[in-house]
């Protein structure tokens, strides 16, 4: 889609880091989203489950504090940090209410969450259009891919995923408030937000 750099900036952009802040990036990866972070003066602490991507990440970015860690069982005491944040890695959380409860769980109150994850386009031509190359286009990558399955996966998951209203009720379930989304894309991506008690 090519969009990827611009959907970074917004993340950040609803993260609002401070300095001295300490921000949880779930689902971090190599850490390329907690950089940003860092950069603006927060303590970024890049979560993830793979521990090859947290040795890749570590050997990227040395000063940033890489941690392993399960979405459903994360390694922090409660009301650990002033904000989380989940980029394209809610989706793959078996239980996603649990996942957003353990998220709030280790947020200080009145702290912050921004989900940013694959959505519903808005506008209903291009949602058709869409999910029409999510359909026929994509499944073609997995012909040249390494990794097939991965590209089936990726394609099913979005699909199955609840749209902008349906993941901000989650949200409110799971006992975040004030939830509000910004739509990216026309609603390829959305990024969600929302503050603890």
């Amino acid at each position: 889609f090519g969009q990827v750099r611009s959907w970074r900036k917004a993340v950040v952009a609803a993260i609002a880091p401070e300095p001295g802040e300490r921000i949880l990036d779930l689902a971090a990866g190599t850490g390329t989203s907690s950089e940003p972070l860092a950069a603006a003066g927060a303590i970024a602490f890049p979560t993830d489950l793979s521990l090859g991507m947290l040795r890749e990440g570590h050997r990227r970015y040395p000063d940033l504090r890489f941690v392993a860690g399960d979405a459903l069982a994360l390694p922090f005491a409660d009301n650990s940090f002033d904000a989380v944040t989940i980029s394209y890695g809610l989706r793959n959380v078996h239980d996603t209410r649990a996942g957003l409860a353990e998220l709030l769980r280790v947020t200080k109150p009145g702290g912050r969450i921004v989900v940013c994850e694959f959505s519903t386009p808005v506008w209903g031509p291009f949602r058709s259009t869409y999910r029409w190359y999510m359909r026929h286009v994509m499944p073609r990558f997995r012909v040249v891919s390494s990794n097939g399955p991965a590209y089936d996966y990726l394609v099913e998951s979005i699909m199955a995923w609840p749209d902008q209203p349906t993941l901000a009720t989650m949200m409110v379930e799971s006992g975040w408030q004030r939830v509000q989304w910004k739509n990216l894309t026309g609603g390829i991506v959305a990024v969600h937000r929302g503050w603890a008690k």
